[in-house]
C-alpha cells in the first residue's frame, strides 16, 4: 500500500543546493519530536548491486570509513553522488571499501528519492553498492505499518501490525536476509521507506506496544502476514514445506478487502507468453488443492503437451493475486453461439476467478481491519491468527 501520509513533498536531493522552504523540512523536524523511543537498531537493505546513488542529508553530516575513522563531511541540504569504484565507494572525493553516512543533530538521510532516520552504510558488493539503513527498532516500525496498512485504519488493527512487525524483524534478526542487513525493504521482507511510510497513528501505535513481541514456547514468532485470505487462511504446510504450530488456518474477517474476490481474463496469447513450450493451453485443472481451495498443484494441459506446477508457482507466471482460484475456458462464438467443448479448438481465453491477496499464512491485514470493526482488541487480534502464542515486552 504505497500510500504518501503527509501531504506535501520532499523533492529529490540534486547538487544544488537544496530549498529548506519549498521541501518544509520544518515537517520532518516536527515528526522527530514525536517518533517513539527504542532500544534495538535494525539494519535494512534499502538497494543491492547498484552503481551509483545520490547521498544527502538534513544536517552537515560525517563521512566514516569501515573501521570508523573519520573521512570528512558534507554539508546539510546538498546532494552528492556515491559511486561503485575500484576498490571500494567514492563520495564528495573520499573512497573506502565501505563508507558510513552519520548525520550530526539527528538529521535524516537522503538516499535516491527518499528520507531516512538512523545511519547509512554504502558497502562495495560484486555488482556495485549495497546500501544499508540501521536505525532503532521502533523507527522502522513507524514506517512499516505506514506501508503495509492504510494509517486511517483503526488503531488495534495498527497495534497488531506493529507487534507483528516487530516479531518478524526479531525473528529475522536471528537469521538475517545477508550478511549486510537483516531485512530487505520490499515484500521480501517488509516494506519500509524511511519518513514517507510515518504518521503519527503508525508512530502512536508502536509507541504504545514498545518492545511487544509474540512468543511461541518462550521464542520469537515469524509472525507473517498478508493482505487478504478471502475468507479463511491457511495451514503452514500446505503452503510451505514444514508444519508451523502457531500458523493453523482460521475463519477471517476480510469481507471490506477490495481482493476479497476478484476475476481476470488471460488471452491465449498471454497464457502461452507466461506458460511457455506445451502450445495453446488447453485446460487448466487444479488435482491437488488445500481444505481452503487453494490450488497446491495445477495441471496444464496444451497442445504440445502436459504439465504438472505448483500452485505457488502458476500464481507467479499467471499473475493472480492467491491460489484460490478456479479457471474456466471462453472458446468465444460459434455459429452466434458460446462453444461449451474443446472439440471446437483452443481456447480464446480463460476466466480466472478468485479470493484474497497474498499467501493465506498469519495475520490477514483485512482481517485485522475487521476484528477492529468489531472492537476487538490487537491482544485479541493476534491471538485469532497465531494460535498458541502469547505477547509480551522483551525490550
Amino acid at each position: 500500500m504505497h500510500r504518501f501520509r503527509f501531504g506535501w513533498a520532499i523533492q529529490p536531493l540534486t547538487p544544488a543546493y537544496f530549498n529548506l522552504k519549498h521541501t518544509r523540512l520544518w515537517m520532518v523536524l516536527w515528526l522527530s519530536l514525536v517518533a517513539p523511543a527504542a532500544a534495538l537498531d535494525i539494519r535494512v537493505g534499502l538497494k543491492q548491486s547498484t552503481p551509483e546513488v545520490t547521498i544527502g542529508s538534513s544536517t552537515a553530516t560525517t563521512l566514516l570509513d569501515g573501521a570508523g575513522r573519520v573521512l570528512g563531511q558534507i554539508p546539510a541540504l546538498q546532494g552528492f553522488p556515491a559511486t561503485a569504484v575500484s576498490g571500494g565507494v567514492s563520495v564528495a572525493g573520499k573512497k573506502a571499501w565501505q563508507i558510513t553516512v552519520k548525520p550530526k543533530d539527528n538529521g535524516f538521510i537522503y538516499v535516491g528519492g527518499r528520507w531516512y532516520r538512523g545511519e547509512v552504510n554504502l558497502i562495495r558488493d560484486r555488482g556495485g553498492l549495497t546500501v544499508v539503513n540501521k536505525l532503532n527498532m521502533e523507527d522502522y516500525l513507524a514506517s512499516v505499518i505506514g506501508k503495509e496498512m492504510y494509517h486511517t485504519w483503526p488503531q488495534e488493527a495498527l497495534k497488531a501490525q506493529a507487534v507483528a512487525s516487530r516479531s518478524y524483524a526479531l525473528f529475522h534478526q536471528q537469521r538475517p536476509k545477508s550478511k549486510l542487513f537483516d531485512v530487505f525493504s520490499t515484500i521480501t521482507s517488509q516494506v519500509y521507506a524511511g519518513l514517507e511510510g510515518e504518521a503519527v497513528s503508525t508512530q502512536t501505535a508502536v509507541k504504545a506496544t514498545t518492545g511487544q513481541v509474540l512468543l511461541y514456547q518462550g521464542k520469537v514468532v515469524e509472525a507473517v502476514f498478508h493482505s487478504a485470505s478471502g475468507g479463511h487462511t491457511e495451514n503452514s504446510e500446505n503452503v510451505w514445506q514444514g508444519t508451523v504450530p502457531y500458523l493453523r488456518g482460521v475463519a477471517d474477517f476480510d469481507q471490506a478487502s477490495p481482493s476479497y474476490q476478484w476475476t481476470i481474463s488471460l488471452t491465449d496469447a498471454q497464457l502461452r507468453q507466461r506458460l511457455p513450450g506445451i502450445g495453446n493451453i488447453l485446460s487448466l485443472t487444479p488435482v491437488k488443492t488445500s481444505q481452503t481451495g487453494r490450488v497446491q498443484m495445477l495441471k496444464v494441459q496444451g497442445t504440445k503437451g502436459d504439465r504438472l506446477i505448483r500452485g505457488t508457482e502458476a500464481r507467479r507466471a499467471l499473475g493472480l493475486r492467491s491460489t484460490l482460484f478456479t479457471a474456466k475456458p471462453d472458446f468465444g462464438l460459434v455459429a452466434g453461439r458460446p462453444s461449451p467443448v474443446a472439440s471446437q479448438g483452443s481456447p480464446k481465453s480463460f476466466l480466472i476467478s478468485g479470493r484474497g491477496h497474498g499467501h493465506g499464512l498469519g495475520m490477514s491485514q483485512w482481517g485485522a481491519y475487521g476484528l477492529a470493526l468489531q472492537n476487538k482488541t490487537y491482544q485479541e487480534i493476534l491471538s485469532h491468527y497465531f494460535q498458541g502464542t502469547s505477547i509480551k515486552a522483551v525490550y
